[in-house]
């Protein structure tokens, strides 16, 4: 006890509710909760938190939820340098019409030199070349996000019927990096998806394309971590 009868604050941090949570359960008890209370449940565990975006066809979805909810939300892009100008022009109107707090970061090499010194645009198929690709235009700078922003929970708009890597996940999952990874979408299918766009005027990328997947159902290695 400190001088004067005070209590003095422990020297170990205390436990949050995100050190003890029981994954499984709570997986459980978010089954049936919609996307909007999922998003909500996360904020409650007041952890440093982000969204995660690329702009892709159904990327707004995510994007109007959090936004409805907390719209200083930080939310980080790794724009590889090799999008759509459809890409561009939709990320643009929707970060301006939803006010987001958006961060962009992007490789250390431009696209046109990396061109230039490899001879090739992208690796494609080419597993070898892939790995260093991926590395170069997704993961260093996903890298330095969690650096600067250093979240314990991240919202990303994955589903599982998007690969088969997603199927085995859930709407929590811990991450590689020890970041819990909140997918409110999770369930969600197409039609849902769709629906939700249209009711809410949202524009959608038509001609989008992520270098790092070249095949829909192949992963970026956002979410593998490699």
């Amino acid at each position: 006890m400190a001088p004067g009868g005070l209590v003095t604050l422990a020297e170990e941090p205390l436990e949050s509710a995100l050190d003890t949570l029981n994954l499984a359960q709570q997986n459980d008890l978010l089954q049936d909760a919609s996307a909007q209370e999922i998003v909500r449940w996360a904020l409650s565990l007041d952890e440093p938190i982000i969204v995660s975006t690329s702009f892709s066809p159904n990327a707004a979805v995510m994007l109007h939820l959090v936004s409805q909810i907390k719209p200083d939300l930080p939310v980080i892009w790794i724009d590889s340098g090799y999008n759509t100008r459809d890409t561009y022009v939709v990320a643009d109107r929707l970060i301006n019409d939803l006010g987001l707090n958006i961060h962009v970061y992007s490789p250390q090499m431009t696209a046109a030199r990396r061109d230039a010194l490899l001879g090739i645009p992208m690796p494609g198929e080419d597993e070898s070349l892939h790995k260093e690709f991926t590395q170069q235009v997704k993961l260093e700078p996903f890298a330095r996000a969690l650096a600067e922003f250093k979240p314990r929970i991240w919202l990303a708009g994955i589903r599982a019927e998007e690969t088969a890597f997603r199927k085995t996940l859930n709407t929590l999952s811990w991450d590689s990096r020890g970041i819990l990874k909140v997918a409110p979408l999770f369930r969600w299918g197409e039609a849902q998806l769709e629906e939700y766009m249209a009711g809410h005027q949202l524009p959608s990328c038509r001609k989008y394309f992520d270098p790092t997947k070249v095949a829909d159902d192949r992963e970026c290695g956002l979410h593998t971590g490699a």
